[in-house]
């Protein structure tokens, strides 16, 4: 894989204090939450143990949803790698499809445009990896990455925006995908929703489906 499509890494691995226990924050002090969710994320042990259970509960969940136009993520900062589950189910059954997102401009919903393993990939906003010159479609499920996520269901992002915009957007086409968090156990937090925010339906960590 060329340097320029390889996942992110994050920041260096240290060790912070337990926050899963704390108060759950208030807007202002979401962007500190953030930073010490993301440190944990890159510090967490057995990362290849994770990542091997998540797959396994993955997997089945999209086979029991009936999923057959799959939105997911290029993995960065530490995030689960799910293009390796992607690509056994897009060879599981005849006409299955994923897309990767597509960021046009600062501030719009992604679009997401086809993707398997041998796409062509080139650099793009922020400079991650995004097809290159495949077409767009419409997922009927998102994987959807979590820098944190609450007991309900709520996700904390990178404040981008983007996933609350881009699912508001498409339910105001008429389209409703399932939406699918993926995370670990060690960034569950108490979190205070806001008015944009929706939940996901489904959660996926190392410990299962919830």
């Amino acid at each position: 894989m060329p340097p320029s499509q390889a996942p992110d890494n994050g920041p260096d691995a240290r060790q912070f204090p337990a926050i899963a226990d704390q108060p759950a924050a208030p807007a202002n002090d979401r962007r500190a939450l953030r930073r010490d969710l993301l440190a944990r994320r890159a510090a967490l042990p057995d990362r290849a143990a994770s990542d091997a259970a998540i797959d396994r509960a993955l997997g089945p969940l999209l086979e029991r949803l009936g999923v057959r136009n799959l939105g997911f993520y290029w993995p960065i900062q530490h995030e689960f790698d799910a293009r390796g589950t992607v690509a056994r189910w897009l060879g599981g059954m005849p006409g299955r499809m994923a897309a990767l997102p597509v960021v046009s401009a600062p501030g719009t919903p992604l679009d997401f445009h086809f993707w398997t393993p041998d796409t062509t990939m080139r650099a793009g906003h922020y400079g991650i990896p995004v097809p290159d010159g495949t077409e767009a479609m419409t997922p009927d499920a998102l994987l959807i990455p979590c820098v944190g996520f609450s007991a309900n269901k709520f996700r904390l992002g990178y404040g981008g925006g983007f996933y609350d915009r881009t699912l508001a957007a498409l339910a105001g086409l008429g389209v409703t995908p399932i939406a699918i968090g993926i995370g670990f156990d060690a960034c569950e937090i108490p979190l205070v929703a806001e008015a944009h925010d929706l939940p996901m339906d489904w959660m996926v960590t190392e410990r299962g489906v919830r």
